[in-house]
């Protein structure tokens, strides 16, 4: 504890009397400084005792020393030490008087009291409490280096919350509490997700102090551009030296491992390429060997492959393949906050699966390949789940400014995925097309996510919504359309329900109206205006996709 006017009072050498202002003897005196001035307010920082001998001051003057004390008062000056045997013989009654009315100490020092005792008893306190302060912050640190070593981030913030008397919680990179001491602390601490989400938008190192029913400061990991996770510390009031020590050592023992976990973190990469290439070229049994108790239990159950690819990548092949991207599908409802993705869409998305993953106990193998990223996760875990909440919270957020008019989140800040169905080691050759299969719908339709599945339930026809197919229906039917145009028969309906009808005569007639003899004639024609042969089934499939591309554009 700092020096307070009361340790001054039951200092023996000192023989101080208090004469005024007896209740607040408990406050922290900061520093003992001497002044005649008249007024010293302009010198003072407040926390001080003030020495005075009223040599230039009429203390006898009830006014001018209830002007003083009240603008010593309001400086924050916590004293008055007044000497006797020197200017008076006794503290003047105005002084006594006005002290008493602003509830200032008034402390009555004896003529063989000089008023360098007085500061040097302020000052040796002073020091005696910083360094009691640096002792137990050093204490403080080797504890929490031994719960650190011992019992991991768990123990670290168990001894860190004994230390401050309050709180310790630990958020990974998405902001989602990963530990908590007491446990009880664990639902105050998920109250302050989005504070921790607003931190990581700030350069590391950040900090921050958030109120309300305790005080808690918030303080950012990991040395990189963007955090690696976030420490929370609860209290009652505002952290004193020892505490402050005991907060920074976790800082930095945190920080220590959140950047072993980066380093370990890359070598898990390393491995997790290995056994994914090893599963791609067939070698389940070897990718087994590889991956041992890092990824064995993930090759025990049914998994799912992601690639995600950035959209500006995706553009790209998109361009190379000759397609063009269509407009987004409407969005599902989503109640998952829009992520922090700071023009790093594929490190977002990992950081998301891979968080989610360890919340929940799961393996997952996330492995950058280039501009794409290759996931590995559990069939109806964590990872998966948190892999679509992520995507349908962007295309919710993208879907926004369209709806006021504005432009759209900008491709750097997007990306696509493609999501395999379920697949065993032996499978992954075939999960990894699929995956590619969906990625490459995903790109077209202008969507962030497909699953596999989707395509296998649905129908074909939606993948006719493409340029590219479109250019060809018109092409193929272009002759048709004008010949119809002359008013010299209807060919492209009458060959719409004749292929209908698979080429049944009398049923397409029907259909149209007309004879099956009229019918006929107007299939020759097509085969003539054509130069093909409806007795060819790739040219009926080519025609009825065609048909069915211009009717899916309302043409």
């Amino acid at each position: 504890m700092p020096p307070t006017l009361a340790s001054l009072v039951h200092h023996s050498a000192l023989k101080l009397t208090v004469r005024a202002g007896e209740d607040r003897l408990d406050v922290p005196v900061r520093w003992a400084h001497v002044s005649e001035l008249a007024d010293p307010v302009p010198y003072m920082e407040g926390g001080e005792l003030l020495l005075i001998t009223a040599l230039k001051l009429d203390a006898d003057d009830p006014e001018v020393m209830r002007r003083y004390v009240k603008r010593l008062a309001g400086a924050g000056v916590v004293g008055i030490g007044f000497a006797i045997g020197v200017t008076y013989d006794e503290i003047p009654k105005a002084l006594v008087d006005a002290a008493e009315e602003e509830g200032l100490p008034l402390l009555e020092v004896p003529r063989r009291t000089p008023f360098l005792a007085i500061s040097k008893a302020v000052s040796a306190a002073i020091a005696a409490d910083q360094y009691r302060a640096v002792t137990a912050g050093f204490a403080a640190q080797r504890e929490l280096t031994k719960q650190a070593l011992n019992e991991g981030p768990e123990g670290l913030l168990a001894a860190l919350a004994g230390q401050v008397d309050g709180w310790a919680a630990l958020y990974d990179a998405s902001g989602a509490v990963v530990a908590a001491a007491p446990d009880w602390a664990g639902r105050r601490a998920a109250r302050l997700t989005p504070d921790v989400e607003r931190l990581r938008e700030r350069p590391a190192p950040a900090s921050s102090v958030v109120g309300g029913e305790d005080r808690v400061e918030l303080h950012s990991l990991g040395t990189g551009r963007r955090p690696r996770a976030a420490l929370a510390v609860g209290t009652e009031g505002a952290l004193g030296t020892a505490e402050r020590y005991a907060v920074h050592s976790a800082i930095a023992l945190l920080t220590l491992t959140t950047e072993r976990s980066r380093s370990l973190h890359a070598a898990e990469q390393r491995i997790g390429a290995a056994v994914l290439g090893m599963l791609l070229a067939g070698e389940s049994d070897h990718a087994r060997a590889v991956a041992g108790d890092l990824y064995g239990e993930l090759l025990d159950a049914p998994f799912r492959l992601i690639i995600a690819e950035s959209a500006s990548a995706s553009a790209g092949r998109a361009h190379a393949d000759g397609h063009a991207r269509v407009g987004a599908a409407a969005p599902a409802k989503t109640s998952v906050a829009v992520p922090d993705v700071k023009g790093d869409p594929l490190g977002a998305l990992a950081e998301v699966v891979e968080s989610a993953a360890v919340r929940s106990g799961e393996s997952v193998l996330a492995v950058p390949d280039g501009e794409r990223l290759v996931v590995l996760a559990v069939d109806g875990g964590a990872a998966v789940a948190a892999c679509g909440d992520y995507a349908a919270a962007l295309e919710a957020a993208r879907a926004v400014p369209r709806e006021k008019g504005a432009g759209a989140a900008g491709d750097e800040d997007e990306f696509v995925v493609g999501l395999s169905a379920p697949a065993g080691p032996i499978a992954a050759r075939a999960a990894y097309k699929q995956a590619e299969q969906a990625l490459s719908v995903a790109r077209r339709r202008g969507r962030f996510l497909v699953e596999h599945e989707e395509l296998a339930a649905g129908s074909v026809l939606p993948l006719l919504a493409d340029d590219a197919v479109r250019a060809f229906a018109d092409g193929l039917l272009r002759a048709l359309h004008e010949h119809d145009a002359t008013g010299r028969g209807d060919l492209v309906a009458s060959l719409r329900a004749w292929l209908s009808r698979h080429g049944q005569w009398d049923a397409a007639a029907a259909d149209l109206g007309v004879h099956r003899h009229t019918l006929r004639y107007r299939m020759r024609r097509v085969e003539e205006i054509l130069g093909r042969s409806l007795d060819d089934p790739d040219v009926r499939m080519e025609l009825w996709l065609a048909l069915k591309a211009t009717a899916a554009t309302g043409e």
